[in-house]
């Protein structure tokens, strides 16, 4: 009787109004929660200029359009990436040359991946790297320096690409006059990216990194005490009249910002070379942290899996949430199935809780946990048909 009186309900314009209103507001309701947030480009800009751990600042007072030439000799620069802001919060293109002379020994580099990989560590570009696979739970990389001369050194300088966790352990041999191999580093834990020694004298240098987590070694070189090293490293940009300008330097991973035309700011013709510029540090650098879990990259025992408790329950230098405790393929963090193989990841009735490891029974709505929702909505909506149909029914008058 309910349905047959419903179905008359519904051929009421007004109440058919109403029912399509409740259904859009649900639809309307999955459309908005399904949409991605977009991120506005100046946030982006901000989350860039982050990575930077100094800055310098120029007022330009100029009259018209210079190119300004800026000397960075004696900055530190683990990697030659800047960034220029303008007042108005503009990107600008920059050229950068670096010149170096120096009687410093050549020096070539194998390992156990291809040649053509290895090369990377040694070719001066920091946006190159070389990658050392994960195979299992202890990983290794033998790498080894010669040079045609013996080299004095007594550090080792390492680079890492970005949102790269520092290997656990290394260990520093060095080949005598006698072909023999001494130990200058024993297997240490890594804390740094400078590994310090006794002043060493050696033409081959054996380095054994080992570590959990995926390592990617941008650049590696010994200090070499006995070469006399002299650099110019200067930057240019094109300055516009009364504007001040930041300029971003040293950042701690890769930084990619589009800037517009730079226009031939090689020629060394009309340049404005300013005296020596103070280097502020940035009040906004956050060291890098990928997973955003308080624990930095370099030291995070799960650069890529938020774990701020930085558990390892084996103590194999891999966080509980990125180990593969039942050897399925599948990190903890994304495994329903932590202690048994589930490749599959099979989960009947949809509880998170993959069936290998799951003793309930298959429940429709553990399967579809949003049938009780369509559900309330039906019943909402049959209540407001109702509702409106007994208010715009005619009241009966007694004679």
């Amino acid at each position: 009787m309910q349905i047959i009186l419903l179905f008359k309900f519904m051929k009421n314009k007004f109440i058919l109004q109403i029912f399509s209103a409740v259904l859009l507001i649900f639809y309307g309701a999955s459309i908005v929660s399904a949409t991605p947030p977009t991120i506005p480009e100046e946030l982006a800009i901000d989350f860039q200029l982050k990575a930077f751990r100094k800055f310098k600042e120029v007022h330009f007072s100029g009259k018209v359009p210079s190119v300004i030439e800026l000397s960075l000799d004696g900055e530190y620069l683990e990697r030659e990436q800047f960034a220029i802001i303008d007042t108005f919060n503009n990107i600008i293109p920059y050229y950068f040359r670096k010149e170096t002379f120096s009687n410093k020994v050549p020096v070539s580099v194998t390992a156990n991946i291809s040649q053509e990989s290895a090369a990377k560590m040694i070719d001066g570009n920091t946006l190159t790297y070389a990658e050392f696979d994960l195979i299992g739970d202890s990983n290794t990389a033998p790498i080894v320096l010669r040079s045609q001369k013996p080299i004095i050194s007594s550090s080792l300088n390492f680079l890492l690409d970005g949102h790269v966790a520092m290997p656990n352990f290394v260990e520093i041999r060095a080949r005598t006059e006698t072909g023999t191999q001494k130990i200058v580093v024993a297997n240490s834990r890594v804390d740094g990216q400078t590994i310090n020694f006794p002043r060493t004298v050696s033409d081959e240098w054996h380095i054994t990194f080992r570590f959990s987590q995926p390592l990617r070694i941008s650049e590696i070189s010994l200090a070499q005490e006995n070469a006399v090293k002299t650099n110019t490293s200067i930057l240019r940009f094109l300055a516009q009249p009364e504007t001040t300008y930041r300029i971003y330097f040293d950042p701690d991973r890769q930084v990619i910002l589009n800037a517009g035309e730079p226009g031939n700011l090689a020629q060394d013709k009309d340049i404005v070379r300013l005296a020596k510029v103070p280097t502020n540090l940035n009040p906004d650098y956050k060291i890098a942290d990928i997973d955003n879990d308080g624990v930095p990259d370099i030291g995070d025992n799960c650069v890529s899996a938020e774990n701020s408790d930085q558990t390892d329950a084996n103590n194999n230098g891999k966080g509980d949430a990125c180990d593969d405790f039942d050897k399925d393929g599948l990190i903890n963090s994304l495994d329903n199935c932590l202690n048994l193989p589930n490749r599959d990841q099979k989960d009947t009735d949809g509880d998170r809780l993959g069936d290998a490891c799951d003793n309930e029974e298959s429940r429709i709505t553990e399967k579809n946990p949003w049938l009780p929702w369509v559900g309330i909505g039906f019943a909402g909506a049959v209540l407001i048909i109702l509702f409106a149909f007994t208010a715009m029914a005619p009241k009966k008058t007694v004679d």
